[in-house]
């Protein structure tokens, strides 16, 4: 049975989507988004430090929510899951992938982009899914016209999307939370600036009350 993904969507209205390249700065990363009330993390596997990454914080900050992105390979599943992810994500997803992510013990948001691809994880039993990428893929005028023909599915809209183009993705009944990266800007990160962090997290988790 597929470990439901919706509870991940209601721990708050905004994942964070990592880019990893220094594993040290893991722990502290995940420290100042969880403070700032965004305890779900997506560390993307991108970089050759991501795996590293997703130990660290697993094992050092255990009220952080921590998964995989970028899962693009079944073979990524095991590792991804070995290393302490507690839950993945794809870009996409492919016929071979969503078989071996249907039988995945931790949860999932399987990547989509059509009506079609959407209808197609929802026949393996998915019911939460990554909407990628969103913003050229339809936005959430796209998503507000799911919610008709396809009531079952709440969705994870990511790509492109900032502070200001959240609201209108969050305000719909099919959208759990979204995904961004603009909560980590790369001249914090690269500064140890990890307040800040915290304080555009705070900002993110005021998004929905």
């Amino acid at each position: 049975m597929l470990a439901d993904a919706r509870p991940l969507l209601a721990a708050a209205p905004v994942i964070p989507v990592l880019t990893i390249k220094d594993a040290s700065v893991a722990v502290p990363l995940a420290r100042a988004l969880v403070a700032g009330g965004l305890p779900v993390i997506e560390v993307t596997l991108r970089t050759p430090q991501a795996l590293s990454a997703i130990r660290e914080i697993a094992r050092e900050v255990p009220e952080a929510v921590v998964g995989a992105g970028t899962i693009t390979r079944v073979e990524d599943i095991q590792v991804a899951t070995a290393a302490g992810a507690r839950f993945l994500v794809s870009p996409g997803t492919p016929a071979a992938l969503a078989v071996g992510l249907s039988s995945c013990p931790v949860p999932v948001l399987p990547g989509c982009a059509t009506v079609t691809e959407a209808m197609a994880l929802a026949a393996y039993g998915f019911t939460a899914l990554k909407f990628f990428p969103a913003e050229p893929s339809g936005g959430a005028a796209f998503l507000k016209s799911l919610s008709g023909p396809l009531p079952g599915l709440v969705f994870c809209p990511t790509g492109g999307i900032d502070a200001a183009k959240a609201p209108s993705y969050l305000a719909l009944a099919n959208v759990g939370a979204v995904g961004g990266s603009w909560v980590v800007p790369d001249d914090a990160l690269a500064s140890g600036d990890f307040a800040r962090i915290t304080r555009l997290a705070a900002e993110a988790r005021a998004l929905r009350p």
